[in-house]
């Protein structure tokens, strides 16, 4: 299935493949977020994820040559990298579970933020994201890609290396999973 790349994307593209490096910049500039929220929900870390979402880039930089479209996104290709990167660092025996204080909560309580109801949306945004982390690591990537990077399901397929049944039977599953988890968490 081949899904529509808009020109501008396209004209990106081809100028960074031929050295323009201010047109690299603007792909990362369009990209930067995606890679690092799909990366940082992998690895839990603030430093982790954007030392990794800069290895993306640099990855990406010395392989754009090499880039052919081949029915996906620009996008899809970077993510693709990353999470090669993040499969690498959990193999490399460096990864060790720990979740600093500082970053248990990262939701704002200043401002216009009414501080009980920022500690209960990071207690059920808390108690989620430990639910989605349980589920297996094919489920996992699969929810991520679908629903917190909003990626459709041939974008899915594409990056995961299935068909788009095999990714809808998986979504399914992983969602049954996560309503059983949190049956009693969010009744």
């Amino acid at each position: 299935m081949r899904e529509e790349v808009p020109d501008d994307v396209r004209a990106l593209v081809l100028h960074a493949k031929n050295g323009c490096t201010e047109s690299f910049g603007t792909l990362y500039d369009r990209y930067v977020d995606l890679v690092y929220r799909y990366i940082y929900f992998r690895v839990g870390s603030h430093p982790l994820a954007e030392d990794l979402t800069s290895e993306t880039f640099l990855r990406a930089l010395r392989r754009i040559g090499d880039f052919t479209w081949q029915g996906r996104d620009f996008g899809a290709w970077l993510v693709t990298i990353a999470r090669n990167l993040v499969t690498d660092h959990f193999k490399s025996g460096r990864y060790r579970l720990e979740i600093p204080t500082g970053e248990v909560i990262d939701v704002p309580l200043d401002g216009s933020h009414i501080p009980e109801n920022a500690v209960v949306t990071a207690i059920i945004n808390d108690r989620v994201l430990r639910a989605v982390r349980d589920l297996n690591p094919e489920q996992q990537e699969c929810v991520v890609l679908r629903f917190l990077h909003g990626l459709s399901l041939a974008e899915t397929a594409l990056i995961m290396g299935k068909k788009s049944g095999a990714i809808k039977a998986l979504q399914f599953r992983a969602i049954r999973a996560l309503a059983r988890a949190l049956k009693h968490d969010l009744a």
